[in-house]
């Protein structure tokens, strides 16, 4: 069957594969926007997270495709938030019943040739998210095969928007780029945030002092970064007196090779999302 036009998210049927934090965050953020429950419906095999859905958002959950094939031939638009390794084991039986639909994944390195062949459609976008999404603060990257219309990617930015920010890419491969930097980003800066909170401790600060001076620290200078026209390294050198305290620490953290170890790392990830795609987009 062929989907009709849908222009507002709340006029569309929804089917969620996986049902963990990504998908409970999308969802949540529909609900509370006027979506119905009674239009979505949730593929979830754990028993405890299928129950948390049920009870939390009063949408309809069901552990296999098997169980609810009719309903799945008439929805709108599928969001997959499978782990990569699963995907196309979840994708091959929910194909016979939703190559009319719109799909979009957020698991991470599955390409979207893989995707669109395990469920025979063009009308795929992939996703990269990030946690921050869980309270309204994410921001994801978004890749549109060539069968996606504008009017699906308007619909598929009015389902995001509860979660935070959106970037769209022209190149596929510029997901991995996003994946590092931004999908991996929020374990960067809660590792900065570790490492800050036992330098205050060490210093003599209570652990709980250390830690609310460390959040206080990124939220501002984010804060500060995102409301100024200027530079990282205007803002950094602003903070900077040369023979200060910052000029010590930052020397300090140069001596030791703190910004390319950095890059070095975000290469890493970058390579590791490439590789997922080679590794569980195989036929």
């Amino acid at each position: 069957m062929t989907s009709l036009a849908i222009t507002d998210f709340k006029q569309a049927r929804l089917a969620f594969i996986g049902g963990g934090n990504m998908a409970s965050a999308i969802l949540g953020g529909l609900i509370r926007q006027g979506l119905a429950p009674q239009q979505v419906l949730v593929i979830e095999p754990f028993a405890e997270t299928a129950a948390k859905l049920t009870t939390e958002w009063g949408v309809s959950v069901i552990a296999n495709a098997s169980e609810s094939s009719a309903a799945l031939s008439h929805v709108d638009l599928v969001i997959w938030a499978v782990k990569p390794q699963v995907f196309k084991e979840a994708a091959l039986p929910v194909s016979a019943f939703t190559a009319h639909a719109l799909h979009v994944s957020v698991a991470a390195g599955i390409r979207s040739d893989s995707i669109a062949r395990w469920l025979k459609t063009d009308r795929v976008v992939r996703s990269m998210p990030n946690t921050p999404a869980l309270v309204g603060q994410g921001i994801t990257g978004l890749f549109a095969r060539v069968g996606v219309s504008a009017q699906d990617k308007n619909l598929v930015e009015q389902i995001l928007q509860s979660t935070g920010e959106w970037l769209w890419v022209k190149q596929e491969s510029d997901l991995d780029a996003v994946t590092a930097l931004s999908g991996s980003g929020p374990a960067y800066v809660f590792y900065f945030l570790e490492a800050m909170t036992e330098a205050g401790v060490k210093m003599g600060l209570a652990p709980e002092q250390a830690y609310h001076l460390a959040k206080a620290t990124f939220g501002g200078a984010t804060h500060l970064a995102r409301q100024s026209t200027e530079s990282p390294e205007v803002l950094r050198q602003r903070v900077t007196s040369k023979g200060g305290t910052t000029y010590a620490a930052l020397t300090s953290m140069a001596e030791d090779h703190v910004k390319e170890a950095f890059v070095k790392a975000m290469l890493a990830a970058q390579k590791r999302a490439s590789e997922l795609g080679d590794e569980f987009g195989k036929d």
